[in-house]
């Protein structure tokens, strides 16, 4: 099998994922210090790269690094990292998120946001997650005393920083037909203050726009469902100076989270009218999406 440059670049950054992974599981043996969650999706990653199957998987591998680290007053404190791996990891960051139930939530947000900064500055295009797991357990004790020594600045700059960053996903869709699907997809869209639009068919296409960790929130309960393939193909964020609400109001390009079809055709009417879409995108400000999607020009 003669494979392009870019399934030759799939296929390294799969097998760095699972030496990675085998890595870990011969450092940490044991299940409550590390564990995959999603055994489903590592078995496709084992699959895609012994090329038996050319189909690009279709989740994240995700799993969990517990890692115990001792606090000032000499008592263990344990932080989970829930962790997942982009497809594109290491060429893109992988997504870990750091839990203890003794950080408050501005506390988290800080420690998080921190650990991010850090990954980005050191790791860009490098397996990361042994480093990553290091930081945590040198750094992350530290912030739980953060409220204490400057309790005010601390949790008014993390919930700040949430509240003034503006987000819009971009979301691909192998396929969207399912009714539920749709449903889940405008409701949940208006329960987290979300715009934009969703295009069911084939392939599915999905943005959203507003508060970040509404954007976050949205993404996480989307990708839970069972897809043929989902992935961000986009993100957009935004730095906000001043008041949040009207801030985020300015950046929307849509008005509400509405589903949109243009002249659907094909066997099943499952295909949508592209050129209708990148008009549409076109009157919004966003012609240049089209390409992320389709790898081509619009018309």
């Amino acid at each position: 099998m003669i494979l392009g440059t870019t399934e030759m670049a799939n296929q390294e950054e799969s097998e760095i994922q699972i030496s990675e992974l085998d890595l870990l599981s011969s450092m940490f043996p044991y299940e409550e210090e590390f564990a995959v969650t999603d055994q489903l999706a590592l078995a496709e990653l084992k699959h895609y790269v012994e090329n038996e199957s050319a189909e690009v998987p279709s989740s994240k591998v995700q799993f969990m690094l517990n890692v115990k680290t001792e606090v000032p007053n000499a008592s263990m404190v344990e932080f989970s990292m829930a962790c997942a791996l982009p497809f594109k990891y290491p060429t893109v960051l992988p997504e870990i998120t750091v839990r203890s139930s003794l950080l408050s939530r501005s506390q988290q947000l800080l420690l998080n946001s921190d650990l991010r900064t850090y990954l980005m500055q050191n790791f860009s295009g490098e397996p990361c997650m042994l480093s990553a797991r290091e930081w945590v357990k040198d750094h992350a004790a530290a912030y739980i005393d953060k409220d204490l020594s400057s309790s005010s600045m601390t949790a008014s700059d993390a919930t700040q920083s949430e509240v003034t960053t503006f987000t819009r996903l971009w979301i691909y869709s192998h396929h969207i037909y399912n009714k539920q699907k749709r449903k889940n997809i405008i409701d949940w869209a208006k329960e987290l203050s979300l715009s934009g639009f969703c295009m069911p068919g084939k392939p599915g296409v999905v943005c959203v726009e507003g508060l970040q960790s509404s954007c976050e929130e949205f993404w996480s309960r989307i990708r839970r469902l069972t897809w043929k393939r989902i992935l961000i193909r986009h993100r957009e964020d935004v730095s906000l100076e001043g008041e949040g609400h009207a801030e985020i109001e300015k950046q929307r390009k849509f008005p509400t989270l509405e589903e949109k079809c243009f002249d659907a055709h094909g066997a099943r009417g499952n295909h949508m009218d592209l050129g209708q879409l990148y008009h549409f995108l076109e009157e919004k400000g966003c012609a240049d999406i089209f390409q992320m999607y389709f790898g081509v020009e619009g018309h």
